[in-house]
């Protein structure tokens, strides 16, 4: 047990009195400080620093800070920081507030050392998050808050109903490793995999971050899909299901990222893409593995924060971020452009960038599981095609000359200087990754810079290069278009609510068929009179029988 202030309790506290700043300006320089304020409440403190809060018959650990926690949370006070300030020209105060209270239970969540604490930060981040995108206040983004937050209460729904089980069977609530061999974990398990984006789980992340507010966006990106993969690294290291569905993870979005016009679209199909990589080393579960999910998180979110922001500022300058619509701006926004190069260099993982020193470990770590290595293999090739070419290709040259772009100014000044700071980040990391490896959760054996390492690497990415540039000469590259492609949520968003007002409609002319046709029936037998001369009690009685049993069956059905 120790003093120290929960770094959560810091954002909650601005939250609350963030709105009562009336100067628009003062109140964005002073959230600012906000992030600082939180992380030095972590930043010096030892490991194995918690807190204890006695609940009725057990005890909750609300804070525990060891190797794993502190690395999530020092980047996520990083994004919370980026965020604020690419924000700062943001007037709306719901929008600020969010975002608060998204990063405090995000960090909060990171800290959780029991189930329970883990609960509430984890549906903090649900219903703080949808307000980022309720923001945009438009028809569209209210429809797709709706999906999302049903997404995410579902995450946390299933999640409390693993803990209930899960305390049912074990009498504990702890937060450590966990095996897939009862509902309790498997609930669990799932409840990660939402908020994680598994395939066939996934489309609420596309649709949702590219209706959320330009600065929403930027914000969304750094926070529930990384929370889940610290869950699934805390929780499942070494579940080999993971490594399988990891693989497919980096799979499936590079051919919906190729063909997608909206470019935040893309970099959501991107995220997805990456965010597969991660799964992977967790289900290898080895300390190389664990290692390189850890280092591949936090270069991701600094990174990914970087292309979401040059889009974001490419989209307040043009008013748009279709592909289609965009291109030859490099001379109008130069600043935005290099910074932009910056990131897709980093996420196409070229050495002496973030994303090499990263990776790397990742794929080390699979090379015993031939097919899955080769499947990153592949994935890395898709990620420099959709994001590390087609996103700065399509806004600054594309089809379009620069002599026929439209004329902009430049990045406003504090999201050029947020730009910056990811991109220093970025390289910096990439230059000396000691610095990152030293605060890894195991001891790093690993040297990134081999020659046999750097000269494979730059093939991959030249030959892939190549590969576009031929393409696109040829005219076989996917052109983009103002359409709406078809992902997996058709099924459940089109096809199975119209198949099932197709079938209420037969069923229901059905029914009127019967009805009519047994109403018709009985009339025709009430109207019905028997001679005088043959009628018998026995005959009343048989008839009023009849009557009865075809009530009593239109009763039934």
């Amino acid at each position: 047990m120790t003093n120290l202030v929960m770094p959560s309790l810091v954002y909650f506290a601005a939250a609350c009195l963030a709105p009562l700043i009336p100067h628009a300006r003062l109140r964005a320089v002073l959230l600012l400080g906000v992030p600082v304020l939180a992380a030095a409440t972590f930043f010096s403190a030892t490991y194995g620093t918690s807190h204890i809060l006695p609940l009725f018959d057990t005890h909750l650990k609300i804070f525990r800070l060891d190797a794993l926690s502190y690395v999530f949370a020092l980047v996520f006070s990083l994004a919370a920081f980026l965020s604020l300030l690419y924000a700062a020209h943001i007037r709306d105060r719901l929008e600020q507030v969010s975002t608060l209270i998204y990063a405090g239970s995000a960090i909060g969540a990171v800290f959780a050392g029991d189930l329970v604490t883990l609960f509430v930060f984890w549906e903090g981040t649900a219903i703080a998050s949808v307000f980022l995108i309720w923001s945009r206040r438009t028809e569209g983004s209210y429809a797709t808050g709706l999906r999302y937050i049903t997404a995410q209460i579902a995450s946390g729904l299933l999640l409390l109903i693993g803990i209930v089980l899960f305390y049912h069977d074990t009498g504990s609530v702890a937060f450590e490793r966990m095996t897939l061999d009862s509902t309790a974990t498997w609930c669990i398990f799932i409840a990660f995999g939402i908020k994680c984006a598994f395939p066939l789980l996934h489309n609420w992340l596309q649709d949702s971050y590219p209706a959320a507010t330009l600065t929403g966006t930027v914000t969304l990106s750094a926070f529930t899909t990384k929370l889940a993969v610290y869950a699934l690294a805390r929780g499942f290291a070494g579940t080999e299901y993971l490594i399988y569905i990891g693989a497919v993870m980096t799979l499936f979005p590079v051919f919906f990222a190729a063909i997608e016009n909206n470019l935040r679209r893309v970099l959501s199909y991107s995220l997805n893409n990456q965010l597969g990589f991660m799964v992977v080393g967790v289900g290898i579960g080895t300390p190389l593995a664990l290692d390189g999910t850890v280092a591949h998180a936090f270069a991701h979110v600094i990174y990914k924060s970087l292309l979401f922001m040059s889009v974001g500022a490419v989209l307040y300058r043009t008013g748009t971020d279709k592909a289609s619509e965009l291109g030859g701006l490099w001379k109008s926004m130069p600043l935005t452009m290099v910074l932009c190069i910056v990131g897709a260099m980093s996420i196409s993982a070229f050495p002496l960038f973030s994303g090499f020193i990263a990776k790397s470990l990742i794929v080390s770590a699979s090379e015993p599981y031939l097919w899955v290595w080769f499947a990153l293999m592949i994935a890395s090739v898709g990620v420099l095609e959709h994001a590390g070419i087609k996103i700065p290709f399509s806004m600054f040259f594309g089809h379009r000359s620069a002599a026929d772009a439209p004329k902009v100014e430049e990045a406003p000044l504090h999201m050029i200087i947020a730009m910056s700071f990811a991109a220093g980040l970025c390289i910096a990391i990439g230059v000396w990754p000691e610095n990152l490896y030293a605060i890894l959760p195991y001891p790093v054996d690993y040297v990134p810079y081999t020659t046999a390492h750097v000269v494979t690497q730059l093939q991959l990415l030249f030959f892939a290069i190549l590969a576009f540039a031929l393409l696109m000469r040829f005219g076989l590259y996917p052109l983009e278009y103002r359409s709406i492609n078809l992902e997996f949520d058709w099924l459940y968003r089109r096809f199975l609510p119209r198949l099932v007002s197709r079938l209420a409609m037969r069923v229901t002319h059905a029914w009127r068929s019967l009805a009519g046709r047994t109403t018709a029936i009985a009339t025709r037998i009430l109207s019905y009179s028997p001679p005088a001369n043959s009628a018998s009690t026995g005959t009343m009685v048989l008839w009023i029988a009849i009557l009865l049993g075809i009530v009593l069956c239109l009763a039934y059905l």
